[in-house]
């Protein structure tokens, strides 16, 4: 069996490092290593083993394969995201002198908006008094991804001991095992106690979605009870958790317009991530300028505006 070159070893290093020390996620784990692998075998092909002899033309090159391999940009993105962070951490403990990554510019991807539910049409299917009967658990899933704006993973994470007495919010571990507490709706929290109800224990260690053997319920199996709810209820389109989370970023955000506020709900660590949900339209925002800014003395004539030859960047 070959011994693994230096940068190879660089790099198994840096990915336990990641799991001992930074307690990264399984998936995020699984997907470094992957991003990673992919570029050793690059750098293998080049005869190139060890750190120090990784240089700017090299990674400059491996982003130019993906991109011929036909990756989309977004995941050359993450790719060259672990390079720049593994090298960072090279630097950090003297493996390297230099980030070869950290000039490398990633290919831009369309920014596109996130699918999401007309909110009437939610509104009247999460309402649905045969599909709540029929599918328990599948309503109370749904109502928790729209009311808290939970991950797939964070939503087949819980357990009753993150919620409060009243379930009235629920302390939630999500990405770079960041904490957060989220509201909990009323008819969210209706929901819950009909699946506690339901239950054989409510214990603060007990999944809240029970799967086979007590164990908590399988991320598919969650995905696939959506669905089948989702029919019950007569909620039409493409169904699948996230796109609770984008409905509730969204109609929080045409409601309120708080981007600040919407950005702590969702956990995300940079501002700019949240912004992705900002299609509100031109009069919803010419309306809360008016309202909100000192110098708004005025109604402003959206129409005429808009006649008038402005364009508005979306």
């Amino acid at each position: 069996m070959n011994e693994p070159t230096p940068l190879a070893a660089a790099a198994a290093d840096y990915s336990e490092w990641l799991r001992v020390t930074k307690r990264a996620s399984p998936h995020t784990l699984d997907a470094t290593r992957r991003d990673l692998a992919r570029f050793l075998e690059t750098a293998a092909e080049r005869g190139i083993s060890t750190p120090q002899a990784v240089d700017v033309h090299l990674v400059r090159a491996f982003v130019a394969r993906r991109r011929r391999l036909g990756l989309a940009a977004s995941s050359v993105q993450r790719e060259l995201s672990s390079l720049r962070s593994l090298f960072r951490h090279l630097c950090r403990t003297g493996q390297a002198s230099t980030n070869p990554a950290a000039d490398v510019r990633a290919p831009k991807s369309a920014r596109k908006l996130p699918g999401t539910f007309e909110k009437d049409a939610l509104g009247s299917a999460l309402d649905h008094a045969e599909a709540q009967q029929l599918h328990p658990r599948d309503h109370a899933a749904a109502e928790l991804l729209y009311s808290c704006g939970l991950r797939l993973a964070e939503l087949q994470g819980l357990h009753w001991g993150q919620f409060d007495a009243g379930l009235t919010e629920v302390r939630v571990t999500g990405k770079g095992s960041k904490t957060r507490i989220v509201p909990v709706g009323s008819k969210a929290r209706e929901a819950l106690q009909t699946l506690l109800a339901a239950q054989p224990t409510g214990a603060v260690d007990a999944p809240v979605f029970v799967g086979r053997g007590g164990r908590p319920r399988s991320r598919r199996a969650l995905a696939v009870g959506l669905k089948r709810w989702a029919s019950a209820a007569g909620l039409a389109g493409r169904v699948h958790p996230h796109r609770f989370r984008h409905a509730f970023a969204t109609h929080l955000l045409e409601e309120s317009a708080d981007l600040r506020a919407v950005q702590e709900l969702l956990g995300h660590a940079n501002l700019s991530t949240t912004q992705i949900y900002t299609h509100l339209d031109f009069e919803r925002l010419a309306k809360v300028y008016d309202a909100a800014h000192p110098r708004a003395d005025e109604p402003k004539n959206v129409a005429g505006q808009q006649d008038s030859g402005a364009k508005i960047a979306t």
